[in-house]
């Protein structure tokens, strides 16, 4: 991101699922559009994508580009993956950036991680917990559960941006952070976990 783009927010921001294909990137697409700093990861060991049956998924590593991921579905099954929503799904990821990445092969630090299922939030709390602190700044780990599909994370991205927008108007965030859950969690009538960990 260009140094002098002007930012809603001083938050740093990185929305977290598994693959870091749909739940995290539509929330990405979403705050980014408002103005905040975000970035987006996945934690699994691989990117997993569902393919033409249960027991046989389109399994990539992290680090292969959209566009390879795209045009390996469209050499695969056009119409299957046209009709699913993947080709799409793709099509929206790859104007957000080029590639799926994973958290735990990230060492930049942000102020909020916010996991979109509780066994990402449980991978990203074990992580953090387990390098080395830099400055031991509060991060804030926060979930809510998003189910994996197109309907779902949509709903999802609109929840975490008004989260975001929430914690973005408090002037003293640590202090005010179990306060802001609480009136979201009323707003959203879904449960929220939240830690505390440290960069």
């Amino acid at each position: 991101m260009p140094p002098e783009t002007q930012f809603v927010s001083d938050l740093k921001i990185a929305v977290i699922c598994s693959s870091n294909m749909n739940r995290s990137m539509e929330a990405h697409a979403f705050l980014a559009k408002k103005g905040f700093y975000v970035k987006s990861f996945g934690t699994g060991d691989k990117v997993k994508l569902p393919g033409s049956a249960a027991d046989k998924p389109n399994v990539y590593d992290f680090g292969i580009s959209y566009d390879e991921i795209h045009t390996d579905l469209l050499n695969k099954d056009r119409a299957l993956y046209t009709q699913n929503g993947l080709l799409h799904t793709l099509d929206r990821n790859r104007r957000i950036k080029s590639h799926p990445e994973r958290f735990q092969e990230c060492y930049e630090k942000f102020d909020v991680l916010i996991t979109c299922e509780e066994r990402v939030y449980d991978q990203v709390l074990e992580y953090m917990e387990s390098r080395e602190p830099v400055d031991n700044s509060i991060v804030h780990v926060i979930n809510i559960d998003i189910q994996d599909n197109l309907e779902e994370a949509t709903i999802g991205a609109f929840l975490i941006s008004d989260m975001c927008l929430m914690m973005a108007q408090s002037e003293d965030l640590d202090n005010d952070i179990e306060e802001v859950l609480h009136n979201f969690e009323e707003k959203c009538q879904r449960p929220i976990l939240h830690s505390i960990v440290f960069n």
